[in-house]
Formats: structure tokens, sequence, C-alpha cells
């Protein structure tokens, strides 16, 4: 690798085959970063890397299933032996399927959650946790989501998973605390991507994954260290989480519950 590219800003994204972690991608290369993608479907993120003009200068892909710790795991060690310390890194994959409690199968989608949003998340930053301390910088993301600060009934796999993504990320920040390496939270609202297409219930400031990139992409580089994306969906779940148990849920009664494994959609 040359030194020109050594010096040139590089970013690690899970999830970049679609949604909110492909527009991150874009909005990273127009500010001039290197590329280092993940996805469970290498061979279409590759296709569609290649459309963009971006060659391996650019842009690597890494195959991973992050659910899986190894193959995350591996993914970033490839990424450090074949691009280097990635100067921030992205955690953006995760699942949403609905889920029923009184449902035996539901209870393996709530593991299988779990392990996409929360282990795999984790499995994303060890590889560069301690370089980047050694190194005295660098900065690591948690997408999470406005889900996170109340229950949604159908929702507890997903809101259940985003409020760990949370804490989990609090708990890195304070164990990071002067090492110079941030962490940073981001809780996006409701963005147009897969997850929501197929939403049967109102989608309050819908934002386009390109709108949310570029917000997002302000806030990583100033370092923010929790930030709801767009502002208005953070007043409306401070209001939320204000709300008295009995009239959040009496708000919530009837309300659409979200489609269940038959009709999930991973990023």
């Amino acid at each position: 690798m040359s030194n020109d590219l050594l010096h040139t800003r590089l970013v690690f994204i899970t999830g970049a085959s679609s949604g909110i972690g492909q527009a991150l991608a874009l909005r990273y290369a127009q500010a001039g970063y290197r590329l280092a993608l993940v996805g469970r479907r290498s061979s279409e993120l590759q296709t569609w890397a290649q459309a963009q003009g971006w060659n391996d200068n650019t842009c690597r892909i890494y195959s991973a299933d992050v659910a899986d710790p190894a193959s995350i795991v591996a993914a970033g060690t490839d990424c450090l032996a074949a691009q280097g310390l990635p100067d921030v890194v992205i955690a953006s994959a995760g699942i949403s399927i609905g889920m029923d409690t009184a449902e035996r199968d539901d209870i393996d989608v709530m593991a299988r959650t779990f392990a996409t949003n929360n282990t795999g998340m984790a499995a994303t930053f060890q590889p560069f946790v301690a370089a980047m301390v050694r190194r005295g910088g660098g900065t690591l993301v948690g997408i999470a989501s406005v889900a996170a600060i109340r229950g949604l009934p159908g929702h507890g796999a997903y809101c259940a998973s985003k409020a760990a993504v949370v804490a989990y990320c609090e708990s890195l920040r304070g164990e990071l605390r002067r090492s110079g390496v941030a962490v940073v939270t981001l809780l996006p609202g409701y963005v147009d991507t897969p997850l929501t297409r197929k939403n049967r219930y109102a989608m309050p400031f819908l934002m386009s994954p390109q709108a949310f990139a570029a917000q997002a992409f302000d806030a990583i580089a100033a370092q923010t260290s929790y930030r709801v994306i767009p502002w208005q969906m953070g007043v409306v779940a401070r209001l939320l989480r204000l709300l008295p148990n009995t009239l959040f849920d009496r708000l919530l009664a009837g309300r659409p519950r979200k489609h269940r494994q038959d009709q999930d959609v991973a990023a």
C-alpha cells in the first residue's frame, strides 16, 4: 500500500449492502475516505461498489455475517491487514423483526436479533479497539434507534436490542475515556429502508437514507456522544418517555404490530 493511501482516512462500515449503511458509504466516499464495506451479500455489494467507479484502492469488500462473531472479527482482521487501521468504524448492520412472546419460534427470533444487533456490534468493534487506543485516536459508531427509548407492542426484540445498544455504547464510552477513542451513539428515527417499508403504521418525520447519512456524518465528525436523527423525532421520543405508563399504553392500544419473522428484512 502506498504512503498516500495510508494517509487517506479509512471508514469501516457494516450493513453496507443497503439502506443506512450504503448511504453512509456514499457520504464518506464523497468526503474522500477510503472504504472498507462489510455485508452478507458480498457479490451484490461488490457489483454496487464497481458501479460507483471505485477501485481496490478506494474500496474493499468483506463478506461477513455480523451475527457470527468469528465471521465479523475475521473481516475486521482482514481489513487491518489489507487497508490498515480505520479512522471510523460504523456498526450499521441490524435486523428488525416483530415478535410475540407467546410464540415459541419468536424466542429464537429474539436470540437472532440480539446476536446481530448487540453481540455483532461488539464483535465489529473488537478488532480495532486496542489498536485505536495505542494510536490515541479513532471513532466507534453504534447505530441504535429511537425505538430504544420506549418499548413498542410487537417490537420486544428490536426495542430491547436497541436499548441495549445505547447502554453498551455508553459503557464503552466510559471505558475508553481519555484514550483518544470516541464512541458515538446515533438513534435514527424512521428512515426509508428495507427495514421500514413493510411497516403497517404511520412513520412521522420519515427520512431518506441520504438525508440521514448527511446528518450522521456531521455528528460523527463532531464526535457527538449521542444524537437522535432527525431532532424532531428526538423531541417526540422524549415526550413519550415522560408519559405515565397508563397514558402511554392507552396511546398505543390497537397500534398495528411489526411483521413477524416470515416477513423480516435484514440490513
